[in-house]
């Protein structure tokens, strides 16, 4: 079993005896977590299964709580919850799909949240591990919109939907028998493949970029005579700080707006 960086020191060991040098954890170690229960089963609980349960469970929390005396006037964590669903309907649903896609919005809010909170845990203290830094999240997210807009394709234009995308009008029959693949692996396969990857790099990448600054920080705290380079890479590690949390906003808004643009698709194929 894989020892997680929460149960061993962030720090680079000095290695001793021959030779001396640095020696760094294991690459694997940022991505991996040991179970907490069930191990080795379907039901298998760790670390990352905890943090998407908590990236669920809050948004349905913070709704509800809402939900349960709306005032007239929103205050407080009512005007904060109403302020998000105007964020997704006038940014994501109205110039990816258009007033008719009001009865989205649930999808796509919950879709938001749930990227956007397990995002989040990159840069909470004690956590410091995005949800979708492993690819299994992404790649689930990106079926979830993949079937999402097919289904929207099929419920509104029959069989005529794929009839519409593989072989566009206005186009020369004699070109479909290159256009046709090419509809076909960039609508079914490329779309949920970028979906996922995107998210999927981006957020891995963050996170063994602030896990490198802080395995420095730490380290060079214990070598008097390079602690000087702190006074450098301390502050990048707080401003990587900032850029993260600014991405893990941002990889939940792109995603939501991606899968609202296919969903738009879907909803009018001929444009």
């Amino acid at each position: 079993m894989t020892v997680a960086l929460s149960t061993q020191p962030l720090s680079i060991l000095a290695a001793g005896g021959e030779g001396g040098g640095l020696k760094f954890p294991p690459v694997e170690n940022l991505v991996k977590w040991p179970a907490w229960f069930l191990e080795g089963t379907v039901f298998e609980f760790n670390k990352i299964a905890f943090i998407n349960f908590v990236a669920f469970i809050v948004p349905v929390v913070l709704f509800f709580i809402v939900s349960r005396k709306p005032a007239a006037v929103p205050r407080g964590l009512q005007n904060l919850m109403e302020s998000a669903i105007d964020f997704i309907d006038v940014q994501v649903i109205k110039p990816a799909i258009g007033p008719d896609g009001k009865r989205y919005l649930p999808m796509l809010l919950a879709m938001f949240f749930y990227i956007w909170i397990g995002n989040l845990f990159e840069i909470i203290p004690t956590a410091h591990m995005p949800a979708n830094a492993r690819i299994a999240n992404p790649l689930i997210l990106a079926i979830v919109a993949l079937v999402m807009f097919i289904g929207v394709g099929v419920k509104h234009h029959k069989l005529g939907y794929f009839k519409e995308v593989l072989f566009p009008p206005g186009v020369p029959k004699a070109l479909y028998i290159l256009v046709t693949p090419i509809e076909l692996l960039s609508t079914f396969i490329i779309r949920p493949f970028s979906l996922a990857v995107r998210l999927f790099a981006n957020m891995l990448a963050g996170h063994i970029l602030l896990v490198t600054f802080s395995v420095l920080c730490i380290t060079l705290w214990g070598f008097q005579i390079l602690n000087i380079v702190n006074l450098v890479a301390f502050p990048m590690l707080v401003a990587f700080t900032g850029f993260e949390f600014m991405v893990a906003f941002l990889q939940a808004f792109i995603f939501s707006l991606l899968t609202a643009v296919y969903i738009g698709g879907a909803l009018h194929p001929q444009h």
